[in-house]
């Protein structure tokens, strides 16, 4: 059974527009998916990447009219300048690995309603509110909001290192059999490669 490790980030836009089709590609194709939330604004200081606010104003316009593009394209609700952008995620992601730790929900789910929270919704996922009603919707205790924060901030710090240290540089990252795959737009490769036609 194949197994993709899953590096993402709780503020990624290109998250939120990964929707949960690595989930569907990942159940065709019996895969099992390693979810490793991580620091990407601290991986991209570690891997000669640019947070967006410090970029060449080409890349950020390019930005600005590729993230609606693409969010039209696969019909999401998105906000590109969302109120609560940028905040802290860690939170988010410490009850993430909480949730990963405790089972009982969809997580693929999970990941999603933060991110929707975040590039649909409005909401500020640094607020133990927002991080609860994700929790509950994907089937998750809501209380694991406040659990394992140790654990989950030890987890949050190894899972950058293993991702610097595994070659990732963005968010959503795909590794399969050391084959790595950046962007939600290389969701069909990894569905290709599973089928072994790539």
């Amino acid at each position: 059974m194949a197994q993709i490790d899953y590096f993402f980030a709780t503020l990624s836009p290109y998250c939120y527009l990964a929707e949960q089709r690595l989930e569907e590609v990942a159940a065709k194709h019996g895969a099992t998916i390693n979810y490793k939330p991580f620091d990407l604004l601290t991986a991209f200081g570690r891997t000669g990447g640019t947070p967006p606010k410090d970029r060449h104003i080409s890349r950020i316009e390019y930005r600005a009219q590729e993230l609606p593009r693409q969010a039209k394209k696969l019909g999401l609700p998105f906000n590109l300048q969302p109120a609560h952008w940028p905040t802290n995620g860690a939170p988010a992601a410490y009850a993430f690995i909480a949730a990963q730790n405790a089972g009982g929900g969809d997580l693929g789910k999970l990941a999603h309603a933060i991110f929707r929270a975040v590039w649909a919704e409005e909401k500020d996922i640094a607020e133990d509110a927002v991080v609860r009603a994700c929790l509950s919707e994907a089937g998750f205790d809501p209380e694991l909001a406040n659990s394992g924060l140790l654990e989950g901030a030890e987890t949050y710090a190894r899972n950058l290192e293993d991702a610097v240290e595994a070659g990732v540089f963005g968010a959503p990252f795909y590794i399969i059999d050391g084959q790595r795959f950046w962007g939600q737009d290389r969701i069909a490769d990894v569905d290709a490669y599973l089928a072994g036609d790539l």
